[in-house]
């Protein structure tokens, strides 16, 4: 290993939620009764009809070394989905099938990136982007945002982070942590700054597609005029399908990215499972109202949470439209000092909550945005009321 690339993982920040999840195991093994609102996880088990797919792809004998880029099957399945769910029309050879939507992202990353290049962030952005930037030699560029305008970027912002050396924009809609949703005016108004730079990639993490509170429903940055020929489009069945630990995710691009993605992949971990595969055909040809009674059950959770929320003083708090994230502003308990603790920054409160409530969350400092906290609602509503009422008894 290079002493550049040696540097570049040391310098890597461990996953937040990981490191969450890690301490809340620690206090649980000392016999602490740990709520974990940490994970980015649902609760849901696996619909049964993918169950079922999974068994049939089994005794029919899916065993063998799967086709780097995916089953011909699949990437039919998933140019389906692209047409059927977002307007896209996408040919199976601009289609790349990963091991996660994490490799897809990272697949793209070292194609495109050269060193030096520039990647702009809209803050906050999942925990990943930064290092898969970091370790491509690129550069991140954090707009930050905050609760004022929805946590999302606006055309001012985007235009004055632009410089001869952007190269690329990521962003995720819905947004995790925050949950936000950009609206097809909001892209489109993005769309007219990025137009100026045709240079620019963009790289759109639609993985919360549908859990989509949002009138209207979801817009892909892809389907507006002059976006499609330099937009990867990346999606994945871990959080609609509750399919975290099946790690199928996958991408629509620009031919030549996909191209490249596929020759990267297949020096690395070539196709990815074999019956994961054959069970995500079951799954995007499913019509989407067979996952409904997930979505509707998160847009309860996330009510219940913002209405419990909203009655603790310190707690400022925006409606998310999608995802199964709440990302309070709490930044009115910084400089103070609860039960002989002082806290100075969100990663303080994170802990405090912890240590003193049981409640695991995630510092917002990990995604950019070190005034929040990330509470996932991706838990039961009984869980959540006494995950709350311990915060409540505490702050």
């Amino acid at each position: 290993m290079s002493n550049q690339l040696s540097k570049r993982i040391q310098n890597m920040s461990t996953s937040a939620t990981l490191a969450m999840a890690a301490k809340a195991r620690e206090l649980r093994n000392e016999g602490k009764d740990i709520i974990g609102l940490s994970l980015g996880e649902p609760d849901f088990n696996i619909p049964d009809f993918i169950k079922e797919a999974a068994k049939q792809a089994i005794d029919d004998n899916y065993s063998s070394y799967t086709p780097v880029d995916g089953y011909a099957e699949l990437k039919q399945a998933i140019s389906n989905k692209f047409k059927r769910d977002n307007n896209l029309d996408y040919a199976l050879k601009q289609i790349v099938v990963s091991t996660g939507a994490k490799q897809s992202l990272f697949n793209v990353a070292m194609v495109v990136l050269d060193p030096g290049d520039e990647v702009i962030l809209p803050a906050p952005y999942w925990v990943s982007y930064r290092d898969i930037v970091k370790l491509a030699e690129g550069i991140p560029v954090e707009v930050p945002t905050s609760i004022d305008t929805d946590f999302k970027m606006t055309p001012e912002q985007l235009e004055a982070a632009i410089t001869p050396k952007t190269k690329m924009l990521w962003f995720s809609s819905p947004c995790n942590p925050s949950g936000s949703v950009y609206g097809k005016e909001e892209l489109e108004a993005l769309a007219e700054v990025l137009k100026k730079h045709p240079q620019i990639i963009i790289v759109s993490d639609e993985i919360y597609e549908h859990i989509n509170f949002k009138g209207g429903g979801h817009t892909s940055i892809a389907g507006i005029d002059g976006m499609y020929g330099r937009t990867v489009t990346v999606n994945g069945v871990s959080k609609a399908f509750a399919m975290t630990g099946w790690r199928i995710g996958y991408i629509g691009a620009p031919e030549w990215i996909a191209k490249g993605c596929t020759k990267l992949q297949g020096q690395v971990t070539s196709g990815a499972n074999a019956i994961a595969q054959r069970s995500v055909i079951t799954a995007l040809e499913a019509p989407v109202s067979k996952i409904q009674y997930m979505i509707d059950k998160f847009r309860q959770r996330r009510d219940l949470v913002l209405d419990l929320l909203g009655k603790i003083d310190g707690f400022n708090v925006n409606v998310p439209e999608g995802a199964f994230y709440v990302f309070p502003d709490i930044s009115a308990f910084f400089g103070k000092t609860l039960n002989g603790t002082k806290i100075n920054n969100a990663s303080d409160f994170a802990l405090y909550i912890l240590e003193k409530a049981n409640v695991a969350t995630v510092t917002g400092e990990a995604f950019g945005n070190p005034s929040c906290i990330r509470i996932s609602y991706a838990a039961s509503e009984e869980e959540l009321k006494e995950a709350i009422s311990r915060i409540e008894a505490v702050v």
